[in-house]
């Protein structure tokens, strides 16, 4: 028994790619969450998925949910400590029959920022920010360390 296999098409942002599984009329969305590696803490917190207001059961990875037709309204937020939700961020999407949307959700690097939601790739938000920080970090480190090695060798003379 010969499998036919479907036309190719090449992928485009504004056309979303064909889903033969969903030739009923269904729509799906599908939700990849990242977190940054430099913020491994949030590994421990489960992210909140909810379309149309109602949760879906996810974590970080990617994630399929079956929708009708039509725009959905999709959020994401990580509950955390202080403040208790980070990186919260929604989008509107349009769902059309026999089709999956990708989406792709990005934490931020700073947990007073909003998170990244849209169509792949998403960049992490504050990536800038937090390397800035690292750096006056380092360099403040530095300069304390050869402070102290001065004022070590300058006492003992």
């Amino acid at each position: 028994m010969a499998v036919q296999a479907p036309p190719h098409r090449p992928f485009s942002p504004g056309f979303p790619p064909d889903d033969p599984a969903r030739r009923n009329g269904g729509a799906s969305i599908a939700v990849t969450l990242r977190y940054p590696p430099l913020a491994f803490l949030l590994r421990l917190y489960t992210p909140v998925l909810e379309i149309d207001g109602q949760a879906v059961p996810a974590g970080w990875g990617r994630f399929v949910q079956s929708v009708g037709s039509g725009e959905h309204r999709v959020h994401v937020h990580v509950p955390y400590l202080l403040p208790s939700r980070i990186g919260a961020a929604d989008v509107t999407v349009l769902a059309l029959p026999g089709r999956t949307v990708e989406l792709e959700y990005r934490a931020p690097l700073l947990s007073f920022l909003h998170g990244a939601l849209g169509a792949p790739p998403q960049r992490y938000p504050g990536a800038r920010a937090a390397w800035a920080l690292l750096t006056v970090a380092v360099t403040l480190g530095v300069c304390a360390c050869i402070g102290w090695l001065l004022d070590a060798s300058g006492s003992g003379l």
